[in-house]
């Protein structure tokens, strides 16, 4: 179990090294996105179930549900709910949107080392050309898988995140004169 766990790790070393530099910067990227998705998602199961029961309580307890300030209130309340809900969501997006920018980025850098070792050896090293290819196309390949998965996790976050305030909206209910 201890050797699996020791192997896996230097397998994991080994392929960010093949990556070069840039692979480490989507790692850290793809752990920074992923951090922020996982506190939405537990945010929806725990504080915002909290968030909704307090808004839901305030309105309940007006007496005026009709005039223009019960309106505005009502909205306050709602628009609280919403910046709550909604406050890492443009992050992740844009950290989805950046990850295969990086991988872009290494595939310039893995060419540009393709293109040295080329110059120096006259196109003859196939093995050190290799390496570069490798550097070249590991870290597009870590920021397309990064990107993808990411639109979906933030796809269905999004998606929730608006089921979640149009529920609170259609529990504030608003009385007509």
């Amino acid at each position: 179990m201890f050797d699996t766990l020791i192997l896996s790790f230097e397998s994991i070393g080994a392929f960010m090294d093949r990556g070069g530099p840039v692979l480490n910067l989507i790692a850290i990227l793809l752990f920074v996105k992923w951090t922020l998705m996982i506190e939405r998602f537990w945010f929806l199961r725990t504080v915002h179930k909290t968030n909704v029961v307090a808004a839901l309580t305030e309105w309940e307890a007006r007496t005026d549900k009709k005039s223009w300030n019960a309106h505005a209130i009502r909205q306050e309340l709602v628009s609280r709910v919403t910046l709550d809900l909604r406050s890492t969501i443009p992050v992740i997006e844009v950290l989805v949107v950046v990850c295969p920018l990086f991988g872009l980025l290494g595939t310039v850098t893995g060419m540009i080392e393709v293109f040295y070792v080329m110059a120096v050896t006259g196109g003859g090293d196939a093995k050190q050309m290799s390496g570069g290819v490798a550097r070249a196309t590991i870290p597009t390949m870590a920021g397309m898988v990064g990107a993808l998965s990411g639109i979906f996790a933030s796809t269905m976050l999004k998606v929730r995140t608006n089921r979640e305030l149009q529920l609170l909206e259609d529990h504030l209910e608003i009385q007509h004169a």
